[in-house]
């Protein structure tokens, strides 16, 4: 009897859990619990269609009813369907034959094997509810930012709990370079998408996501919040730069001066949670010429020729608005590209001065070829391309030692020197 009122005991507390599950309604507490119950039952009696289950989620317990058909004494054929008369009168002497006689079951009816495998068919249950719940929960809030508290970080990813504890994954393939998370801090990322994996849901977040982006910003622009300021695109190179295109339903509002605020009071926030990622803001426009020479910024535009039918754009500057063009690495020219959804080819407009200009390909007996590929990553092709940007910026831009600078200037200028 002990061992009995022992599988009780736990039994009970198996229900506690169940009833203290998060975010599961009642109607569906209910529903579950029943369903386990006469799952036990039938694999113990083999059907459960003459039960009765009460299940009193309030107080953490049920009652389970058997109803049997009263038969002649000796001709009990199935006793789980069936009871003697003699056995139906030690119930209610008043019982005849034919009669339904309902009784309430105990749990050591059940034996210890059917208790047993009634907690572990409830106990699979509740996780199997619990990650249906988290899946349904968290699917529908993907774009939305969530901060969280980092628990561990590995190689790959690094691991968070919400407020209930659930496990958010933020693979480091979605983190900005620089991120660097310690264990009980909070991070900020953008719920990225939801994947079900056997029945278990993995939440995974992301911070170089461009939604992770857009959504800082509608925190930070009321009238983005208001409807008065839609943003239309944001492509981002993580860590490194971003380029925004918005536009104003107020003719009123500045939507460049209202995203970026008052010395670049509303973005600032942004680039420090970033590391610093630069944020270009421009304003949209349906025009395709207008919006690439607006996405080329901080250089300036003399002509757009595009090619609608192969999505190329042939975008003419003068020679010292070539390099701000390409920017750093190319990012800025990249980035352009991926706004406008256009493949940017940048050309310099060459006046008769410039006429007599030498290719830098023709320089290889003088320069080392990995000197001159150097210098067209940062969209210097020719000799005077090189010349006309200043020495500081050509050390801070190509990745080279400054007496290398200084040699492939001088051997440069000589080509022109009279």
């Amino acid at each position: 009897m002990a061992k009995k009122t022992s599988d009780s005991v736990n039994l009970i507390e198996s229900f506690a859990e169940f009833k203290e599950t998060k975010n599961i309604d009642r109607a569906t507490l209910v529903s579950v619990l029943e369903e386990c119950f006469r799952s036990v039952i039938t694999k113990t009696y083999g059907t459960d269609e003459n039960y009765d289950i009460i299940v009193n989620p309030d107080k953490g317990d049920f009652e389970i009813y058997r109803s049997r058909t009263v038969v002649p004494d000796g001709e009990v054929t199935d006793p789980n369907m069936e009871i003697s008369l003699s056995d139906a009168r030690k119930v209610e002497d008043d019982y005849e034959v034919g009669e339904e006689v309902s009784q309430l079951l105990k749990f050591s009816d059940f034996g210890r094997r059917a208790i047993l495998t009634l907690r572990q068919t409830l106990a699979s249950r509740i996780l199997e509810l619990e990650h249906d719940t988290l899946y349904n929960n968290y699917k529908d809030r993907v774009g939305e930012i969530v901060s969280a508290e980092v628990y561990q970080t590995w190689t790959r990813e690094t691991l968070l709990l919400d407020d209930e504890g659930n496990e958010l994954i933020l693979p480091r393939s979605e983190q900005v370079p620089g991120d660097y998370f310690r264990k009980g801090e909070n991070a900020r990322a953008v719920i990225s998408r939801v994947e079900n994996v056997n029945g278990s849901p993995k939440i995974i977040l992301s911070r170089t996501d461009p939604a992770f982006m857009q959504r800082m910003l509608e925190a930070e622009v009321p009238e983005i919040q208001d409807g008065l300021i839609v943003v239309h695109k944001i492509v981002r190179i993580p860590g490194e730069r971003a380029k925004i295109a918005v536009e104003s339903y107020d003719d009123r509002i500045d939507p460049v001066g209202a995203c970026v605020g008052v010395k670049g009071s509303r973005v600032h926030g942004i680039v420090r949670e970033l590391h610093g990622e630069n944020i270009d803001v421009i304003t949209w426009t349906s025009n395709p010429q207008l919006l690439i020479t607006r996405s080329i910024a901080p250089a300036r535009v003399n002509s757009v020729i595009l090619n609608e039918e192969e999505h190329k754009a042939e975008v003419y500057l003068d020679p010292d608005q070539v390099s701000l063009a390409i920017g750093k690495g190319g990012l800025n020219i990249k980035l352009a590209s991926m706004l406008t959804g256009y493949t940017i080819d940048v050309f310099r407009e060459i006046d008769d001065a410039d006429a007599d200009d030498v290719s830098l390909d023709e320089f290889t007996d003088d320069i080392e070829p990995w000197i001159i590929d150097e210098l067209k990553k940062i969209g210097l092709n020719t000799a005077r391309d090189v010349l006309d940007v200043p020495r500081d910026m050509l050390i801070q831009r190509a990745d080279l030692e400054e007496e290398t600078i200084d040699e492939v200037l001088k051997i440069l200028s000589a080509e022109f020197e009279e």
